[in-house]
C-alpha cells in the first residue's frame, strides 16, 4: 500500500498528455496496494475513488481522472475478474452506485427534479455547482463550502473497515500501514475534489466566510444499521469441518453492508450573511404606525415606515426579505421630527451588494414617494456591529419631545419656573393602562433630564412642553399621570388636571448615524 502525497493541476480527458500525466502519478500511488484486499472492495461494490480513500491516496488525483480511466489504473498490478479489457464489463461496475459514498464521489446524484446527474470528473460537477451559484448571486467577496451526508455513508463504511480488520488485521501491510485514523471521509474528501475549481470558477477563494454553499445529501434507504432488513440475512451458515454449522465474524459484519441501486439526492443552497442599511427616519403623519399594525386582519393606519422604507430597500439587494430594527419606537398618532430615529434594515440572504451611490440613489427615492409620509437621511451600508448599537441606543440615550398640553386652569408664571427648575427629575412609571395587553406590569424608573414651557399666543390653558428623557419614558403618561400609575407628573407637579393633545418626537440623542 502506498501513501501518495502528490500536487497535480487539473486533469482533463480531453488533453492526452495531461491523462497520460495523471494516470503515471496513480500508478505509481497503486503499485503496492494489497491485490487481495482491493479485488474484496470491487467485490463488495466500493468504487475506485473511494478505495483510493480508504488506502489514504487522498490528494485528490482520482477525483479528476474518469471511472474509466481510475479502473484501468487500479487493474494493471492486480487480477480482478470484475474488472477487465472488456469494455461492457468496465461499463457495468462503472454503473454501479458505491456501497459506501452512495454516489457522492462519483458524482452522481439525482437533482431536486429527481433526475438522476452523473458527472465523470470532480471540475464538471464543481462547473454545474458553480453556474448555480452565479445563477442567483450577482457577487460574493469568498465562499465557505459545507457539505451534509446521511449516516448510512458512514455506517456502510464502518462496516467495510470493520470487516478489513478482521480479515487482514494479521498481514504486515494492514499492521504497518493502514490506519484508521488517516482515512479521509467522504465528506473532506468530496471539499478537497472541487473547492479548487470552485475558487477558479467563481474567482474568490475558499475561507471562513458569511456566504455558504451547502451541499445537502440525502438517501430513501438511510435507516439506521439496526433497522435494516438485511441484516436479518446475518444468520447465514457456513458448514464447519466437523459438519456443524457455524457463523463467521467476516460474514456477519460484511452481511451488514446496505447495497442500494440508486445514488443520493442532493440539495445545494446557499446563504448570506446579513445586508444592513441603516439611517435615521422621520415620520411626517400622525396616521403612520413604525411596524405593520394589523388586528383582525384589519390595518391600522394609511402605512408603516417599515414597509415604506424595507419594500423600497429590498429589490435593490435582491434579498429573500428584511426586517426593521429602530432605536426605540413612537406611538401611531406621534410624529418623528428633528434629526430624525436610528433605524436598521436587514436584508436576508441578499444576492446583491449594493455600492454607495445605489444607496444614495435610495434615499432619494424613497424621499420622493408621492405619499410623503417617511422622509429617510443618512442612509447607508452599516457591518453587524450597527444591530448592537442600535439595541444599547433603545436604552441608554436621550430623547426630546414637544407635546401640546392642555391644564385645567390659566398657566401663570410660577408654572414656568416649577417646572423648568426640575433637573433629572426621577419617575416611577407602572405600566400604562393603554398597553397593559401587551406589556408585563412593572414599575419603571425613569429620568426626565429638563424641562421647560412654551407659552402659546393667544391662550391661557394651552402650552408646548419641551422635555428631554431617558429613552423609554411614557410620555404621554408623565404629562396626565395615568390615574396615579405616573408619578410625579405635569398635572401633580402643577396641582391641576393635564391632558396631552398631540405630541411630537424632536430629536433622539444617539453616537451612531448622527449628522
Amino acid at each position: 500500500m502506498a501513501d501518495a502525497h502528490v500536487t497535480t493541476p487539473m486533469a482533463d480527458d480531453s488533453n492526452p498528455a495531461a491523462v497520460v500525466d495523471e494516470t503515471k502519478l496513480l500508478e505509481y500511488a497503486v503499485q503496492e496496494l494489497p491485490a487481495d484486499a482491493v479485488k474484496e472492495l470491487i467485490t463488495h461494490e466500493v468504487c475506485v475513488r473511494c478505495i483510493f480513500r480508504l488506502f489514504n491516496i487522498h490528494e485528490g488525483i482520482y477525483a479528476l481522472i474518469s471511472p474509466t480511466t481510475l479502473y484501468s489504473v487500479i487493474k494493471k498490478p492486480i487480477e480482478v475478474e470484475a474488472v477487465t479489457t472488456n469494455s461492457s464489463q468496465t461499463s457495468e461496475v462503472k454503473s454501479n452506485i458505491c456501497s459506501i459514498c452512495l454516489g457522492v464521489m462519483q458524482f452522481s446524484y439525482r437533482d431536486q427534479r429527481d433526475v438522476l446527474v452523473e458527472k465523470d470528473h470532480a471540475a464538471d460537477f464543481a462547473t454545474l455547482v458553480a453556474e448555480s451559484v452565479k445563477e442567483k448571486y450577482d457577487e460574493i467577496a469568498s465562499f465557505t463550502l459545507e457539505v451534509s451526508l446521511p449516516t448510512l455513508i458512514t455506517e456502510n463504511e464502518s462496516v467495510i473497515l470493520s470487516y478489513m480488520k478482521e480479515k487482514y488485521a494479521s498481514e504486515v501491510w494492514f499492521q504497518e500501514k493502514f490506519s484508521f485514523e488517516r482515512i479521509i471521509s467522504v465528506k473532506d474528501a468530496l471539499k478537497q475534489s472541487i473547492t479548487h475549481s470552485l475558487e477558479t470558477l467563481l474567482g474568490v477563494k475558499s475561507s471562513v466566510s458569511d456566504f455558504r454553499i451547502r451541499l445537502t445529501y440525502e438517501h430513501v434507504d438511510s435507516t439506521s444499521a439496526e433497522n435494516r432488513t438485511g441484516k436479518n440475512q446475518c444468520n447465514k451458515r457456513i458448514k464447519s469441518d466437523n459438519g456443524f454449522a457455524k457463523h463467521t465474524n467476516e460474514t456477519a459484519q460484511i452481511m451488514d453492508l446496505k447495497k442500494v441501486g440508486q445514488p443520493c439526492h442532493m440539495t445545494l443552497t446557499c446563504s448570506a450573511a446579513p445586508v444592513y442599511i441603516g439611517g435615521r427616519y422621520l415620520k411626517l403623519s400622525r396616521n403612520v404606525s413604525q411596524t405593520r399594525w394589523i388586528i383582525d386582519d384589519e390595518r391600522k393606519g394609511e402605512a408603516s415606515v417599515e414597509e415604506l422604507i424595507g419594500e423600497n430597500i429590498l429589490p435593490m439587494c435582491k434579498g429573500e426579505g428584511y426586517k426593521f430594527h429602530a432605536a426605540g419606537r413612537e406611538d401611531i398618532d406621534v410624529r418623528m421630527l428633528g434629526s430624525g430615529r436610528p433605524f436598521l434594515i436587514e436584508i436576508q440572504n441578499a444576492r446583491h451588494l449594493p455600492s454607495e451611490a445605489s444607496v444614495k440613489e435610495m434615499e432619494k427615492k424613497i424621499n420622493n414617494l408621492e405619499s410623503n409620509l417617511v422622509r429617510v437621511k443618512h442612509l447607508q451600508i452599516l457591518g453587524s456591529q450597527g444591530w448592537s448599537l442600535m439595541r444599547e441606543g433603545e436604552t441608554e440615550k436621550q430623547k426630546q419631545y414637544a407635546a401640546l398640553v392642555w391644564i385645567s386652569r390659566s398657566i401663570n408664571d410660577n408654572d414656568l419656573e416649577a417646572v423648568s427648575s426640575l433637573k433629572d427629575l426621577k419617575v416611577l412609571q407602572r405600566t400604562p393602562i393603554r398597553v397593559l395587553h401587551r406589556r408585563s406590569p412593572l414599575d419603571r424608573e425613569k429620568i426626565i433630564h429638563w424641562m421647560k414651557i412654551e407659552k402659546i399666543g393667544g391662550s391661557s390653558q394651552y402650552f408646548l412642553l419641551h422635555l428631554c428623557t431617558q429613552a423609554g419614558t411614557y410620555i404621554k403618561e408623565f404629562v396626565h399621570g395615568d390615574l396615579g400609575r405616573t408619578h410625579p407628573s405635569i398635572g401633580s407637579i402643577l396641582g391641576c388636571r393635564a391632558e396631552i393633545l398631540q405630541l411630537d418626537v424632536t430629536d433622539v440623542k444617539m453616537d451612531i448615524l448622527n449628522e
